[in-house]
C-alpha cells in the first residue's frame, strides 16, 4: 500500500508535480485482492442499463449527477420499450457503435426526443473529485468522480465526463440541444477526446463491451450499414432494477476516492513487471484501469 503522504497527493484537486515514488513491486491483481470490501462501491441497478443483444449481455451504469435529465429521459424511453428491437446503425472502426431508430419514427410517448445539452456542469464539494497527478492535453485537470473519467476547469468552474473507451453518449444532429437519448453509442476505439463538451454523455459500460466492439463494421459513411439486412438487432433494453433477481448481475466497482485506486493508479504510472523496461511514470485518463466486480445474486 502507497505511503499516506502519497496517497493523499493523488486524492486532492490540485495536480501533483511529475515526480513521484515508483509503486511497490505489486501486481494489479495483488493490489485488488488485497483491497477491503468498503473500498468497493455497489453499482445501483436503478442506474443500470441491461441491453442484451444476440451475443449476449451489456451493462451500462448511468451516470445522472453529470446528465440528469438524459438520464431520467432515458429511463423513461427503456420502460416504455423504445429501444426493444431498434438495431444498431453504426460500427465505425476504432470510433463507436451506435443504436437508434433509423426511420425516426418510433413513438417516445411520455419521454422527449430532445433536451437542452448535458454537455458539463458547475462542480462543487458535493461532487468528489480524484485528479491524476498527471497532464492532459484537452483540460486543465482531469480525474475520476464517482468511478467515471471526468475534466474540470477551475477558471470556468465546469466539470465534464470524458470520451474514454467504454463511454456512452447520447447522439445528435448539429444543434447542440438535438439529442435526448432516442439514440445512443459507446466509444470502442482510441479515446475521441475532441467530442468532450460536444455531446452529452450518460454513462459507461461495466460489462460486456467486448460484445459491443467485436460487431462487424459498417462500410457505409461513419461505419453505418448500408443495408438493413447488416443491422444487429438490440432485442431488450431494462433497468436493472426491473430485471427480476434471479436474472440480475450484482455489481461493485471500484471506489476512486480510496487508497486501494491510488496504489493501482501508482502501479499503472509505474510499471515494474518483467517485461515492461521503461515505466512512464504517467498515464492517461483514459488509461487508467477502473475494475468492476460481478457476482450473481443468487
Amino acid at each position: 500500500m502507497l505511503k499516506a503522504a502519497i496517497a493523499a497527493a493523488l486524492l486532492v484537486t490540485g495536480v501533483p508535480a511529475f515526480a513521484a515514488p515508483p509503486a511497490p513491486a505489486k501486481s494489479m491483481a495483488q493490489i485488488l485482492d488485497a483491497s477491503p470490501s468498503e473500498d468497493w462501491r455497489t453499482i445501483d441497478p436503478e442506474n443500470t442499463l441491461y441491453l442484451q443483444l444476440p451475443g449476449g449481455r451489456v451493462i451500462i451504469e448511468l451516470a445522472p449527477a453529470f446528465a440528469p435529465r438524459h438520464v431520467a429521459n432515458i429511463r423513461r424511453l427503456v420502460r416504455q420499450g423504445y429501444f426493444d428491437g431498434l438495431p444498431v446503425v453504426r460500427v465505425q472502426d476504432d470510433y463507436v457503435v451506435q443504436w437508434a431508430d433509423p426511420e425516426g419514427k418510433r413513438s417516445v410517448g411520455a419521454a422527449q426526443r430532445t433536451l437542452e445539452a448535458e454537455f458539463e456542469r458547475g462542480f462543487d464539494r458535493a461532487l468528489p473529485f480524484t485528479a491524476l497527478p498527471d497532464p492532459d492535453t484537452y483540460a486543465p485537470r482531469v480525474g475520476f468522480t464517482d468511478g467515471f473519467p471526468a475534466a474540470r476547469d477551475p477558471a470556468t468552474g465546469q466539470t465534464w465526463l470524458t470520451h474514454c473507451y467504454g463511454m456512452v453518449g447520447a447522439g445528435r444532429d448539429n444543434g447542440a440541444d438535438t439529442g435526448g437519448g432516442t439514440e445512443l453509442y459507446a466509444v470502442i476505439g482510441h479515446a475521441p477526446r475532441q467530442l468532450d463538451r460536444n455531446v452529452t454523455l450518460v454513462g459507461r459500460v461495466v460489462s460486456g463491451i467486448d460484445l459491443l466492439s467485436s460487431l462487424p463494421r459498417g462500410h457505409g459513411d461513419l461505419g453505418f450499414y448500408q443495408k438493413p439486412a447488416e443491422r444487429i438487432p438490440v432485442i431488450a433494453v431494462k433497468i436493472g432494477a426491473d430485471v427480476p433477481a434471479a436474472e440480475r448481475i450484482d455489481l461493485k466497482a471500484l471506489r476512486t476516492d480510496t487508497p486501494t485506486f491510488a496504489a493501482l493508479l501508482q502501479n499503472r504510472r509505474f510499471r515494474r513487471d518483467d517485461w515492461y523496461k521503461a515505466p512512464a511514470g504517467r498515464i492517461d485518463v483514459c488509461n487508467v484501469p477502473l475494475p468492476v466486480r460481478q457476482r450473481h445474486s443468487r
